[in-house]
C-alpha cells in the first residue's frame, strides 16, 4: 500500500508541476488572481491525494489472493448414496489483516455453494462477507462471448508467401459462430472464428481456469501483516456437492458341492463433479439421507469386468445416526469423470441353502378355470444369513448393490449363473438372490374341481371350494425339494391336501414337495374360499 501511495503521490505531483508550468506567473506583487490560483492548484493535489488514499485502502483490502492445491494440507470426502457428498479442503494459506479477498481454486464445479462454510484451523476470527462461485470455465467459445463489443487482432497469413499479418477487428457476435466487424467490412465464421488466429487483449475477470469459490471476509490477524504480504494460517472449507457417487458390487463364487460362497464385495466411485481429489480420505455413507430438494437425475455408468481376485482388507464400518459409515484405510485419488472400483469386504465359506421355488397367483380361486400352466418353472433362489458365523468375515451391515455370481466348471473355469440386487442388509438378517429359474425341473397346474356354495355381492359373501393339482417333473440325478407357494385371498379353509403345508401369513400356503431323481411328485390341494 505504501508503494502504491508513493506512487500515486507521484503521479499529483507531476500534474501538479505541469499545470504550474503551463500558468502565467502571476501579477507583480501576488495579486488576488494569481495568489487564489496557486492555493487553488495546491488544495486540488492535496483534495486529490486525500480522496485517493482511502480508494488506495480498499483496492488494497480486495486485492485477490489465490489458493490451489498445493496449499493443501489434508482432503476428506464423504459420498452419500444419491449424488451427494462432502467435501472438507484443509489448505495453509497467507493472509492479511481486516479484510482479505481469497479466491479458493480447484472447489467441485458441482458443488452447492449455500452450504460452504469456511472456517479457521488456528482459533482465528473469520467474518464472512460474501462469496462468489465461479464456475463459468475458461474455454475458446467463452472467450468469445465473453468479448462481444471489445477489440481484437486477427492474425492471417499471405496465401503465397506465408507471411503473417494483423488486422483489427471487434466482436459483435459470438452465437454459434463468431461475426467480426473489421474497418470495411464484417466477416461470419464458425466456431473459431475465420481463417487465423484470434488474438484478445485480456482473459475477462469473470472467466476462471477452475471453478473457483471466491470469499470476501474479514480477518483478526494483526493489520501490520498486511504489509509483510501476510501470515500463513490454517483454513478448511467444507460443502456439499453433486457429481460423486458410489455404489456396492458383490462378486460371490459358488463352490462345487453349492453350500458355500467366497465373497467379494467391492465399491464403484464415479466422480463427474468437475474436478479431481487427490490423496483424500475417503468415507462412504450407507442409508437413505432426506434431501429438501429433488435429487438430480443420474447418467448411467457402464460397469467394467469384476476379476475373480481377493478382495484387499475391508473397510472400516461403523454407525453413523441412523445409517452406516464406511472408512477407507488408506488415502486414494479420484479422478475428474473416472470410475473407480476400491476393496470393501471379503468372506471366505459362507454357508449358503439353494432353493426351488413355485409362486402361484389368486385370480384363479375366484372362478372356474381348466389348465393354469404348462412346464412352469421354478425359481432358483440362493440364500445365507448375515451373521459373520466362524470368522467368515459376514457380519456387517451390507449396504445396497448387485450380488453377482460365478461357478467353477469342470475344467475350472468360472461361469457366470446369475444375478440380483439386495437392499442395504443389516447384521443378522438373511440375504435372499434370484439367480434364475431351473432347466432341469418343470410343473404343470390345473384345477381339479369347482363349486360354488354361496353367491356374493360385489365380490362379498360368495363361498367357494375348489380343487388343485400340480405335477412337478425332476430330470435331475439327484433328488430336489420344491417350494410351492400359494397366495389364497380372502377367509379359506384347507379341507384336503396330499402334502402338508405351512400357514406362514394369512394369505399363503406353502408345501415342501420332495421330488426324487429323474421322477416326479404330484400334489393335491382342496381348498374353500370365503369372500
Amino acid at each position: 500500500m505504501k508503494t502504491a501511495l508513493l506512487a500515486l503521490t507521484a503521479l499529483a505531483t507531476s500534474v501538479y508541476v505541469a499545470q504550474r508550468r503551463s500558468t502565467p506567473p502571476s501579477p507583480p506583487g501576488g495579486g488576488a488572481g494569481g495568489e487564489g490560483n496557486g492555493h487553488g492548484m495546491r488544495r486540488s493535489f492535496i483534495v486529490a491525494t486525500l480522496i485517493a488514499m482511502p480508494v488506495l485502502s480498499t483496492a488494497q483490502a480486495a486485492e485477490e489472493r489465490r489458493s490451489t492445491a498445493a496449499d493443501q494440507t489434508a482432503l476428506a470426502v464423504t459420498i452419500y448414496n444419491g449424488d451427494l457428498a462432502l467435501v472438507k479442503d484443509a489448505r495453509r494459506i497467507k493472509l492479511g489483516g481486516g479484510e482479505n479477498l481469497l479466491a479458493w481454486r480447484g472447489v467441485s464445479a458441482r458443488m452447492q455453494p449455500e452450504t460452504a462454510l469456511l472456517r479457521s484451523l488456528d482459533g482465528r476470527k473469520l467474518t464472512l462477507l460474501e462469496q462468489n462461485f465461479d464456475f463459468d470455465l475458461l474455454t475458446p467459445q467463452k472467450l468469445l462471448e465473453k468479448s462481444v463489443g471489445e477489440a481484437v487482432r486477427v492474425i492471417r497469413a499471405q496465401p503465397v508467401t506465408g507471411v503473417e499479418y494483423a488486422e483489427h477487428a471487434s466482436v459483435v457476435a459470438a452465437n454459434d459462430g463468431v461475426v467480426l466487424q473489421f474497418s470495411d467490412r464484417v466477416e461470419a465464421g464458425n466456431l473459431g472464428g475465420p481463417p487465423g488466429r484470434i488474438v484478445f487483449s485480456r482473459v475477462p475477470a469473470d472467466l476462471r481456469d477452475h471453478p473457483t469459490l471466491s470469499m470476501l471476509f474479514r480477518s483478526d490477524a494483526p493489520a501490520a501483516t498486511a504489509y509483510q504480504g501476510g501470515t500463513e494460517h490454517g483454513l478448511e472449507l467444507s460443502y456439499l456437492t453433486g457429481g460423486l457417487t458410489w455404489k456396492a458390487d458383490y462378486v460371490a463364487e459358488l463352490s462345487a458341492q453349492e453350500d458355500s460362497i467366497d465373497l467379494n464385495g467391492w465399491v464403484t466411485l464415479t466422480n463427474t463433479s468437475g474436478t479431481a481429489y487427490l490423496n483424500a480420505r475417503l468415507q462412504l455413507v450407507a442409508g437413505e439421507v432426506n434431501r429438501a430438494q429433488t435429487e438430480r437425475p443420474r447418467a448411467p455408468v457402464m460397469m467394467k469386468a469384476l476379476a475373480m481376485a481377493d478382495a484387499a482388507p475391508q473397510m472400516q464400518e461403523e454407525s453413523l445416526f441412523e445409517y452406516h459409515l464406511y472408512t477407507l484405510d488408506r488415502n486414494t485419488t479420484l479422478g475428474d469423470k473416472q470410475t473407480k472400483q476400491v476393496a470393501l469386504l471379503s468372506a471366505q465359506k459362507v454357508a449358503v441353502e439353494k432353493e426351488f421355488r413355485l409362486v402361484g397367483g389368486d385370480w384363479y380361486y375366484h372362478g372356474q378355470y381348466g389348465d393354469l400352466g404348462r412346464k412352469l418353472k421354478p425359481g432358483v433362489f440362493m440364500q445365507f444369513a448375515n451373521k459373520g458365523e466362524k470368522g467368515d468375515g459376514l457380519g456387517i451391515p451390507l449396504p445396497k448393490g448387485v450380488v453377482r455370481v460365478y461357478k467353477k466348471d469342470s475344467s475350472g473355469r468360472a461361469q457366470f449363473i446369475g444375478e440380483d440386487r439386495i437392499d442395504h442388509t443389516a447384521k443378522g438378517e438373511m440375504v435372499k438372490l434370484k439367480l434364475g429359474e431351473s432347466f432341469d425341473i418343470t410343473a404343470d397346474k390345473k384345477q381339479t374341481d369347482f363349486q360354488k356354495l354361496a353367491a356374493g355381492f360385489n365380490a362379498r359373501g360368495g363361498m367357494i371350494e375348489s380343487g388343485y393339482q400340480m405335477e412337478i417333473r425332476n430330470a435331475k440325478r439327484e433328488k430336489v425339494v420344491v417350494t410351492v407357494i400359494e397366495n389364497i385371498p380372502g377367509e379359506w379353509q384347507m379341507l384336503q391336501e396330499s402334502h402338508p403345508h405351512k400357514r406362514e401369513s394369512a394369505n399363503s400356503a406353502i408345501w415342501e414337495v420332495a421330488v426324487p431323481a429323474e421322477g416326479k411328485a404330484v400334489l393335491n390341494w382342496r381348498v374353500r374360499v370365503k369372500y
